[in-house]
């Protein structure tokens, strides 16, 4: 099967956040299911740098309002097509922002050229290559299924999938006539969005199929407390809204062979761990203590939970726990954390900014990793945390439900537990579960158990991807090749 995966970013391309990370390991996990997945990205800077044996596969005179080239090259094994758009992708630092931390003010045509150039694929402009599955990711590519329906020439079938339904590509009514979009969209409504247009809902209502990140986000979003106003066209649509949970590279991520780390170690030499945690002492100014490190890898926003930690860091410096942080967001939780760092010097250490060789560092030495999310359509840092024998300490919400198993006392008896979570979303819970983590840290038996267990859960994308490749297929009306040998 042909699928063109369409998208804002890929890692290791180009990476603001997880969606990076998903659409970037899906083409090499779906490839043994018979999948063959190229992702279309816009030409930024970082994109067409990164692009090995970049050759021009078609031209645009005008595409939103510039000459354009569609670039066929390959990024450590990634299929890419990037659309070189100067014009529109030019532009240094963050894909979506501008110097002044601002989104730019055309990124309504900016990705609006990246659904029009999907769909004009899917009609077959470029030689010898016509995906038959379009699948789109967020909003930045949720006109692609408007376009496959309301403009001539595609036949091809289209998935959106929901990564964070909080951003859903809002803009005014005046740039509809600037989007190559045939005015039946607009007649029926598909666009509209209480009386401006969102490329999201277009996406969530045109699209074939509609995924989610983990099943329970997808049960999520169809109630008005995680919906953000579409959770009544998702309730239509429920029998086509379904959620697979995401994986992770395990080859990227594998503290038995990660170079970021001061030492490798796996399950059954977990206490090498120990050489790492004093790494992380080091990288963040921390001092040797008898009890726990927690970490927080994370944009510091209050989706993430992260407002609610600051208060809290004088009791879990109280109960003999340490904090390493990085992260960057919001400023006065930025201001909380360093706030902190200077009342408790040796037991806070707050890194600002990210760094990928840091955070891996982190998952292996750290002992717990707080993630207390008020939603979380999937997450990635907890699969990290599991892989990485990293207790993971989340709420329950979204994906974070679905992957960690909470140590409460018939679970340790079972010996399933994973991770101690908590809810509901709040101060006073996220404290108590930090003084659950640390009264479990002092279990040393439990503690290595979990991290043993955590270790050994598959967090792969093999269940996920044969999921894919069976919604590919059925799309489509025939069984996958290795579905139709059994």
């Amino acid at each position: 099967m042909e699928v063109l995966s369409v998208a804002s970013e890929a890692y290791p391309l180009i990476k603001t956040g997880g969606l990076a990370d998903v659409v970037g390991a899906l083409p090499a996990a779906l490839a043994p299911h018979g999948v063959s997945m190229r992702v279309l990205l816009p030409g930024y800077p970082r994109v067409m740098s990164g692009l090995t044996g970049g050759h021009e596969i078609y031209w645009f005179e005008d595409l939103f309002g510039g000459e354009a080239r569609l670039i066929a090259g390959r990024a450590n094994g990634l299929d890419a097509i990037a659309i070189d758009a100067p014009h529109l992708y030019d532009r240094p630092g963050n894909p979506y922002l501008g110097p002044d931390g601002k989104d730019w003010p055309d990124n309504w045509r900016r990705f609006a050229a990246l659904s029009f150039a999907g769909y004009e694929i899917s009609r077959g402009i470029v030689e010898g290559y016509r995906p038959e599955v379009l699948h789109c990711h967020d909003w930045q590519a949720g006109l692609v299924p408007a376009y496959v329906r309301f403009n001539p020439g595609s036949t091809a079938r289209t998935i959106v999938t929901v990564h964070n339904i909080a951003f859903q590509g809002v803009f005014g009514w005046d740039v509809f006539n600037g989007l190559k979009l045939d005015y039946e969209a607009a007649r029926t409504g598909s666009i509209e969005y209480f009386g401006n247009l969102s490329y999201l809902k277009a996406g969530l209502l045109l699209a074939d199929e509609v995924t989610t990140v983990s099943p329970t986000y997808a049960h999520e979003i169809r109630t008005a407390a995680y919906g953000m106003g579409l959770e009544g066209l998702l309730q239509s649509r429920a029998d086509s809204v379904m959620g697979i949970l995401n994986g992770i590279d395990a080859n990227e991520w594998n503290p038995g062979t990660d170079p970021a780390l001061a030492q490798t170690y796996g399950a059954s030499t977990i206490f090498n761990r120990a050489a790492n945690k004093a790494a992380v002492e080091q990288r963040f100014g921390l001092e040797p203590g008898e009890g726990p490190i927690f970490c927080v890898v994370s944009r510091l926003t209050t989706q993430k939970g992260l407002d609610m930690l600051p208060g809290l860091i004088d009791m879990l410096v109280a109960h003999g726990g340490r904090l390493a942080v990085l992260g960057s967001g919001d400023a006065a939780i930025e201001n909380g954390f360093a706030g902190a760092a200077l009342r408790h010097p040796g037991k806070v250490g707050v890194h600002i900014g990210y760094d990928e060789g840091r955070s891996h560092l982190m998952q292996g030495g750290a002992d717990a990793i707080l993630i207390p999310s008020r939603f979380e359509p999937c997450g990635l840092t907890q699969l990290y945390g599991l892989r990485y024998g990293c207790i993971p300490v989340v709420s329950r919400v979204g994906g974070l439900a679905d992957t960690v198993i909470d140590a409460n006392e018939a679970a340790i008896e079972a010996g399933v537990a994973t991770g101690v979570v908590f809810s509901p979303a709040a101060e006073e819970a996220l404290g108590e579960a930090i003084r659950r983590t640390i009264a479990l840290y002092a279990r040393p038996k439990v503690w290595h158990k979990m991290q043993r267990r955590g270790m050994k859960s598959d967090v792969s994308w093999e269940l996920s991807a044969e999921k894919y490749a069976d919604l590919y297929g059925s799309l489509l009306g025939h069984a996958r090749d290795d579905d139709a040998d059994d």
